[in-house]
């Protein structure tokens, strides 16, 4: 196994541990083992990211690790994966949705500044309703 897939395969089983751990209330285990999965996932992001012609893989793992980052409260490390998975080749999906994770990221503060109030509960709903339609 090449050490970018063992890389990926231990981030997401330290993925999967946060979320059992978030299911039974251990929130320092929740935050222990987010970290570590950013970490790794961001260690293999590292080693394709300047191989343009690996997609989706590139792209992928770059996104993942971004979700990652803004798991772990990195939104600035969530930026910047962000942007080096753009600045590639990523297939047009998984650039609607690198593009959907830095307006995550981003919208509130963009709105604070322009003096503008945030309702998530309505934004939610908001996205529900159009997906319903």
């Amino acid at each position: 196994m090449s050490q970018i897939q063992e890389l990926h395969k231990q981030a997401m089983d330290l993925a999967e541990a946060a979320f059992t751990a978030k299911l039974r209330g251990d929130s320092k285990q929740v935050k222990s083992s987010y970290r570590q999965a950013f970490e790794k996932e961001s260690q293999a992001a590292a080693l394709i990211a300047n191989q343009l012609d690996a997609e989706p893989t590139r792209s992928v793992l770059h996104r993942s690790a971004a979700t990652l980052a803004i798991d772990c409260g990195e939104l600035r490390a969530a930026e910047r994966l962000i942007a080096i998975a753009l600045s590639g080749n990523p297939p047009q999906e998984i650039a609607q949705e690198l593009k959907d994770l830095f307006i995550k990221i981003n919208l509130r503060p963009y709105l604070e500044r322009h003096g503008l109030s945030f309702d998530e509960e309505k934004l939610r709903n908001l996205i529900l309703d159009k997906q319903g339609t």
